[in-house]
C-alpha cells in the first residue's frame, strides 16, 4: 500500500521565508493564462544501478520483506503466481497510464525475468488494475494513495469483501487473482508511482522496510520507480528454486545459491547487517507524517523519532530520515531547527552513494533556504549537484522544482536569458510531475515567493 503518511513531496516551500507584505514589490512569474505550457516531458530508457550490498544482507532483506506484513504480522509461507501472468486495466485511466504500464511490464520481463503481459480490459486477468477517483478510493481506505488486495478483480468486489477473510494475506496459499486500485485524477507521476509499487507487491514482497536505502519497498517514498535492488528481489522471488507454500526456513536455505547465481558480484562484498527497526520508531515516524493529528503532536513525534534513532546509534538513512521529517515539520514555526535538521540529514545522506537521491530531496529544501536568504550561488550549486541523480530516479516533480528554484536564483543574479531557458525546461517536467496547469502555475508562484523579498531589497 502506498501511504499518504509517507513523505509528501515538496510541501510548504514558501514557509522558508516570511510572505511579502502588501507594499513589497513583487514580480509575477507564472505564465499568462492564455499561454500554453510546453509539451509534457517523459524519461528515456531507465539507467538502473545494481544493488551494492552483500548477498548475505540482501538475503535477510528478502526474508524480512517476504514473510512479514507492514503491520508486523507474520506470513507463514511464500506465495507467488505459478503461471504466466496477465494484467488488465479497467476504469477511466488517464492517457499516461498505458505507456507507463507498458514500460513497466517490459522492465519486469527484461530485468526480473517474469512472464507478464497485458490483455484487453474485457478479458480475464490475474491482475486487474482499476482506476477510480481519488475521493472514492479514500472513502474506504483514507490514508492510502493506492493499494493492492488478494483474491479480487474489481472495486465492487472489494467493497463487498473488504472486511472478510478473502482479503487476508495470511490465509493465501498461492496467488491467482489480485486487484490494484489507483486514482485516475492525479498527476501522471503519482499514477506511475502507484503502478510501480503496487504491481511489485502484487507480484512479490508485501512488506516495507525503512532500513532499505535503494528500494520502493520503503515507506519513506524517496524511490518511486523500481530499482536494481527491487528487480533482483523480484527475480529471486520467481526463481525456479522457489515455489508457493515454502516456509521461511526453506526459502532461507535456498537463497544463498539463488543470489550467488543472480548477483555474483554480491558474493565478494561485505556489508554490515543493519539493526532491526523498533516498532516505537516506526510509530513515531508514522505519527509525525500522518494527516490525522495536530501540528504540535506531529513535531513532537518527529523529535521522538530523532531521539530513538540516536539511542539506537544509527548513522544510516533512518537517522537521516528522522532529521528530514523533523526539518519539514519545523519549517512553519522554527526555521532554525528546520535548517539544522536539514543540514545534518544532508550530511548523512550524502556520505553514501546509495542515498544521494535522498540527499537531493534535502538539497531542494536547503536550496529554498538559500534562495530566500539571497545566497543564490549556494542555491544553484546545490541544485546542479542534484539534477543527475534526480533524473536517473525519474522524479519529474522534484526535477521540475529544482529547476524552478534555479531559474529564480539566476534571475536574482540578473541572468535573465538563462533563467528563462531553465524555467521553460522545468515546465515540461512539471506537467508530468504535477499534472494540471493550475498545479504547475501554483508551484511557480510558491517558488517565486521565496525570492520576492530578495528581489525587493535589490530595487
Amino acid at each position: 500500500m502506498r501511504f499518504l503518511i509517507s513523505v509528501v513531496l515538496l510541501v510548504s516551500l514558501a514557509a522558508c521565508a516570511a510572505p511579502p507584505t502588501a507594499d513589497t514589490p513583487t514580480r509575477r512569474v507564472t505564465l499568462p493564462a492564455t499561454e500554453p505550457l510546453p509539451p509534457m516531458k517523459t524519461f528515456p530508457s531507465p539507467k538502473v544501478t545494481p544493488p551494492t550490498r552483500s548477498n548475505a544482507a540482501i538475503a535477510r532483506d528478502f526474508l524480512d520483506l517476504s514473510f512479514e506484513l507492514e503491520s508486523g504480522r507474520t506470513l507463514p509461507i511464500l506465495t507467488r503466481f505459478e503461471e504466466p501472468i496477465t494484467v488488465r486495466v479497467t476504469g477511466a485511466a488517464p492517457g499516461s497510464v498505458g505507456p507507463d504500464l507498458t514500460r513497466l511490464l517490459r522492465r519486469l520481463r527484461q530485468e526480473a525475468g517474469i512472464t507478464i503481459t497485458r490483455v484487453p480490459a474485457d478479458s480475464a486477468a490475474n491482475i486487474t488494475i482499476e482506476v477510480l477517483p481519488r475521493k472514492e478510493l479514500q472513502r474506504y481506505v483514507p490514508q492510502a494513495a493506492c493499494f493492492v488486495v488478494p483474491r479480487l478483480s474489481s472495486w465492487a468486489e472489494f467493497k463487498r469483501e473488504r472486511r472478510s477473510a478473502a482479503v487476508d494475506w495470511t490465509t493465501l496459499e498461492t496467488r491467482e487473482r489480485m486487484a490494484i486500485f489507483i486514482p485516475g485524477d492525479v498527476s501522471p507521476q503519482e499514477a506511475r508511482d502507484c503502478l510501480h509499487e503496487e504491481l511489485a507487491q502484487a507480484l512479490g514482497p508485501l512488506n516495507d522496510l525503512y532500513r532499505l536505502s535503494d528500494s520502493v519497498f520503503n515507506d519513506d517514498n524517496f524511490h518511486t520507480v523500481l530499482t536494481g535492488f527491487d528487480m533482483l528481489i523480484l527475480r529471486a522471488y520467481y526463481d525456479p528454486a522457489l515455489r508457493s507454500g515454502m516456509r521461511r526456513e526453506e526459502v532461507a536455505a535456498r537463497l544463498p545459491a539463488i543470489l550467488a547465481r543472480l548477483n555474483p558480484q554480491g558474493q565478494y562484498r561485505s556489508s554490515a547487517l543493519p539493526s532491526r527497526t523498533p516498532r516505537e520508531w516506526i510509530d513515531s515516524i508514522e505519527e509525525a507524517l500522518g494527516p490525522r493529528t495536530s501540528d504540535n503532536r506531529r513535531q513532537a513525534a518527529a523529535k521522538r523519532a530523532v531521539a530513538i534513532a540516536r539511542a539506537q546509534g544509527w548513522s544510516d538513512n533512518r537517522m537521516a530520515f528522522s532529521l528530514f521529517a523533523l526539518g519539514r515539520l519545523a519549517l512553519a514555526g522554527e526555521a532554525d531547527i528546520a535548517l539544522a535538521s536539514f543540514l545534518q540529514s544532508s550530511a548523512l545522506y550524502n556520505a553514501r552513494p546509495e542515498t544521494r537521491l535522498q540527499g537531493a530531496h534535502v538539497a531542494m529544501q536547503l536550496a529554498a533556504f538559500a534562495l530566500s536568504s539571497g545566497q543564490t550561488d549556494t542555491a544553484i550549486a546545490l541544485i546542479d549537484d542534484s539534477l543527475g541523480v534526480v533524473a536517473q530516479a525519474e522524479n519529474a516533480a522534484l526535477l521540475a522544482t529544482l529547476l524552478m528554484i534555479k531559474a529564480e536564483a539566476l534571475e536574482v543574479q540578473g541572468r535573465v536569458a538563462e533563467a528563462k531557458a531553465v524555467r521553460q525546461d522545468s515546465l515540461g517536467w512539471a506537467r508530468y510531475g504535477f499534472g494540471s496547469d493550475d498545479a504547475v502555475h501554483g508551484r511557480l508562484s510558491e517558488i517565486a515567493a521565496l525570492s520576492s523579498r530578495v528581489k525587493a531589497a535589490s530595487l
